[in-house]
């Protein structure tokens, strides 16, 4: 008995799209937020630092969650990484501003415009060269 499987086409991904997707695996871990450090009082009654006003150095990160501003601690351990995925996020927000030209040159490059000036610009040059001939 044969069987047929029948498999949708996946799309090729355009130049722009692969080169896209190449730098943006690159660039993980990745977050939008800010991190802060802070100074706060500790619970302990006696604490020499919390006395002398010095308080104790915490980390928060500051994102937005459902149009809602949230922080949360963050160990110490942690803030390297927070530093790296802030750093990330805002390369692929740059990265994101500029796929925008891209998309549209290699648009236009499968694409040649029917109508508009690039049209126009295109017949006249196409005119002096058979009048040259």
């Amino acid at each position: 008995m044969l069987y047929f499987f029948f498999v949708k086409q996946k799309n090729i991904p355009s130049p722009a799209q692969q080169q896209f997707f190449n730098k943006l695996t690159a660039l993980w871990p990745a977050l939008k937020g800010s991190l802060a450090e802070v100074r706060k009082p500790c619970i302990r009654p006696r604490c020499r630092a919390c006395a002398s006003g010095h308080k104790h150095a915490a980390y928060l990160l500051a994102f937005t969650e459902q149009g809602r501003r949230r922080c949360l601690y963050v160990p110490r351990a942690m803030v390297p990484v927070l530093e790296r995925a802030l750093a990330n996020g805002r390369r692929i927000e740059k990265l994101l501003y500029a796929v925008g030209p891209a998309l549209l040159r290699e648009y236009r490059a499968d694409h040649p415009a029917t109508t508009g000036p690039a049209l126009r610009l295109r017949r006249s040059n196409s005119r002096k060269t058979a009048a040259k001939s």
